[in-house]
């Protein structure tokens, strides 16, 4: 996984506990040539007992298929009981997405808010906050991608950030102007030349942790009712692009996906808002 495919560090960890959960959870598990399609029917029961939901109980069996793939074509393993063993089908809810007011009430605070008591952040966390606000509205990363993004990835004049995403692939994104203005107001203030773009209050790379609390943090001081995670702005990001013409393809490479089927959900969203303006606004809806 890891050098044949270039999986990421969190999907080779996943994959582990998948197959270590089945190991030390199985009743039916002896060796692993040994198992058979039945076995894989009773784990799936003990899954679906513990009231997992669809997409984990999945994810589960995703690893197992790869591994049992790689068992075929490696280890001597005559055929795949996984063949033979129906899934769950996966549920496709609609994306959570913030609207265009939400979204500039949301990338205001940064700069805007007044904190009560002692400062105990770096006095350029205002300016760091707006910057990665800004960057996942303009850009639509996940969450992993913007932590490890480096000075020497952003090309001001070209208005572009390359981007290493899953499969440890790069891509060219384009930046809006507000979202440049927001890193360099940063980087002047936190006197940042190189290395990590984004830093913690002790001048390391900041963690995903510290990005989604920070969110947290300006949605409590904020009138967004909804439960936002930054992959909300990526939700946002995709389907505001589509609202406002963008064609489903230029949407995909800009998102990173392998799929265009995995782009497709957010035109579910375009269509359910297109269904909303018809019915308010045409006389005979």
């Amino acid at each position: 996984m890891q050098v044949e495919r270039n999986a990421s560090a969190l999907t080779l960890k996943n994959y582990a506990q998948s197959l270590r959960a089945l190991r030390t959870g199985c009743p039916a598990f002896r060796t692993w040539l040994e198992l058979s399609a039945d076995d894989f029917r009773s784990w799936l029961f003990v899954l679906m007992k513990r009231e997992l939901g669809r997409a984990t109980i999945r994810l589960q069996f995703a690893a197992l298929r790869s591994f049992f793939k790689f068992l075929t074509r490696r280890a001597g393993l005559q055929s795949n009981p996984l063949l033979e063993v129906q899934l769950p089908k996966a549920q496709r809810s609609l994306p959570v997405v913030l609207t265009l007011a939400q979204i500039d009430e949301l990338l205001t605070l940064p700069l805007t808010l007044k904190t009560d008591g002692p400062q105990r952040s770096a006095s350029w966390a205002p300016q760091r906050d707006a910057a990665i606000l800004e960057l996942f509205y303009s850009t639509g990363l996940r969450l992993h991608e913007l932590v490890k993004l480096n000075v020497s990835d952003i090309d001001i004049l070209g208005e572009t950030l390359r981007v290493t995403g899953k499969g440890r692939k790069d891509r060219l994104c384009p930046v809006g102007a507000p979202a440049l203005r927001a890193i360099q107001h940063y980087r002047s203030a936190a006197g940042i030349q190189e290395g990590p773009l984004f830093l913690s209050k002790l001048r390391c790379r900041i963690t995903m942790r510290a990005v989604s609390d920070l969110l947290q943090k300006y949605l409590s001081h904020s009138t967004i009712a909804l439960k936002v995670s930054p992959h909300k702005l990526r939700h946002s990001f995709a389907t505001h692009l589509l609202n406002n013409g963008a064609d489903l393809r230029s949407v995909q490479e800009l998102l990173g996906h392998a799929n265009l089927s995995t782009t497709q959900i957010y035109t579910h969203v375009s269509t359910t808002r297109m269904k909303q303006v018809y019915d308010a606004a045409h006389p005979r809806a």
